[in-house]
């Protein structure tokens, strides 16, 4: 076998590992097959140790830092268009004592429910303003998660109450007037967005 051929793999797989870096750390199997690294070159590398297999359709290079938030990372790549919401996002935020098991996501209407076998997500349908406004785009481990805002989501847990608990609600209200002081016109614009204003105010007046 010439050198050329001989050496062959180990220049592939720098290349893709270079790919892998520029990327952050982290890539989707599709957006790597669309970079150029072909699916054997994908197995090769996990074989190999140079990557790992974060989910399903998900890498990560071995020598990358750990990531800081795994869960929110492997959403972000399946479920781009997807908005971490209600506990998720409050845990996020540091608004909650409430541990989230798994991901609170919000989707449209008609979207497709995303498929992951980890971690497990609890989808949420919102509509109009509700879905497209106070989305935050904040860049963890290279990948762009998109969450909403501290106000949108207090005004959130206020909406779902039913679901979440009224008492996280409160609870996270509390927190964002004790983070944000007295300011309280992001939350009065949400809770009229959620067109949960009615609700919102008498707890909002007796916190101030």
């Amino acid at each position: 076998m010439s050198p050329s051929k001989r050496h062959a793999p180990t220049i592939v797989s720098e290349r893709a590992a270079r790919i892998f870096r520029e990327a952050g750390g982290t890539l989707r199997a599709v957006a790597a097959h669309r970079a150029g690294i072909h699916p054997r070159v994908l197995h090769a590398m996990v074989k190999a140790g140079v990557i790992n297999r974060v989910s399903r359709g998900i890498y990560q290079l071995a020598d990358a830092s750990l990531l800081s938030d795994p869960d929110l990372v492997v959403v972000a790549h399946k479920a781009p268009n997807a908005v971490v919401c209600l506990i998720s996002a409050l845990a996020f935020h540091g608004l909650t004592t409430q541990i989230p098991h798994g991901v609170d996501i919000a989707v449209a209407p008609g979207a497709r429910t995303p498929k992951l076998d980890h971690p497990p997500v609890h989808v949420f349908r919102f509509g109009g303003k509700s879905l497209t406004e106070g989305v935050e785009k904040h860049m963890i481990d290279g990948a762009s998660v998109r969450v909403f805002s501290p106000a949108k989501t207090v005004a959130d847990c206020f909406k779902f109450r039913n679901r979440v608990g009224i008492d996280v609600a409160v609870e996270a209200l509390r927190n964002h007037l004790r983070k944000r002081g007295r300011n309280v016109d992001d939350l009065i614009r949400f809770a009229e967005v959620d067109r949960v204003r009615r609700i919102m105010m008498p707890y909002i007046e007796a916190t101030l």
